[in-house]
């Protein structure tokens, strides 16, 4: 079993029922970031499922130098701010830059080190040193128990409050898969794992100067995991995923999420049973 990490009320692991970590790829406006945050949380009451709501301020890691980013990291921490004030919900972004992480750590619950990065060992220890919680994203180059290097890097700062994120592998050119049998080697580690169930249907720069998906997999995919056994998912939610300004081949409709949490609850209580 793994052990327990509580992020605002939020309890992960430590064979707690499964929790979601959900939201747009990126802050598209304030107005869109607050009434989807706000019917993700009607959602996830009305199931009883753990919520943690993420967007990015600034995606750094872009196909290509003219593609959005989101507003940056001072518009970025008020409007994620005002959700966590005004929908009392926990919040989780990701940071690309050392002069990220201290703003970043004023704001969030969760501070998410992105999976190109997982491998940075100064920016790994900085977040770690400010006492928030670390989602680890594992790189798509790394085997599952790569991820015990990183692991450590965190744990040398003093902070155990470690997520373990597992996104799919690099195979072959513009590709990922997703090999299950990381979930278990992962969550050997003693901390929670997490399944990203949209960004393992990427297709990493497939659109050329953007990168492409296919989210007919985001169902499957996610119901393999939670069978598999994890304690949380990371989904990329839109209310229109093809009129999405980032990432919108690989997200999910807002719509579609509800029949499937349905789904993987029932699937989680009978792994846990």
């Amino acid at each position: 079993m793994t052990r327990e990490v509580t992020i605002g009320g939020v309890a992960i692991g430590g064979g707690r029922p499964l929790a979601l970590i959900a939201g747009p790829c990126v802050i598209e406006s304030e107005a869109s970031t607050l009434e989807t945050a706000e019917r993700l949380k009607r959602i996830t009451a009305d199931l009883g499922i753990p919520f943690i709501f993420k967007s990015s301020f600034d995606k750094a890691n872009r196909s290509s130098v003219s593609s959005f980013r989101g507003p940056g990291i001072t518009e970025g921490l008020r409007i994620l701010a005002r959700v966590k004030r005004e929908l009392s919900l926990p919040v989780l972004s990701d940071v690309h830059r050392f002069e990220e992480v201290a703003p970043a750590g004023e704001v969030l619950d969760v501070i998410q080190i992105p999976a190109f990065l997982s491998r940075q060992t100064d920016l790994l220890v900085a977040v770690a040193k400010t006492g928030r919680a670390v989602n680890i994203k594992k790189g798509q180059f790394l085997a599952p128990w790569d991820i015990k290097n990183a692991i450590g890097k965190v744990e040398s700062a003093g902070n155990r409050n470690i997520l373990l994120t597992e996104r799919g592998v690099s195979f072959g050119y513009n590709n990922l898969v997703v090999d299950m049998r990381a979930l278990p080697l992962m969550r050997g580690m003693g901390y929670p794992v997490v399944f990203d169930a949209t960004h393992s249907v990427q297709i990493p720069g497939g659109a050329g100067t953007a990168s492409s998906g296919d989210r007919q997999f985001v169902a499957p995919l996610t119901r393999a995991a939670v069978a598999a056994g994890i304690d949380a998912l990371f989904m990329e939610v839109h209310a229109c995923p093809d009129k999405a300004m980032c990432d919108g081949p690989n997200m999910l409709g807002l719509e579609e999420l509800p029949a499937l949490l349905r789904q993987v609850q029932e699937i989680d209580r009978i792994v846990n049973r």
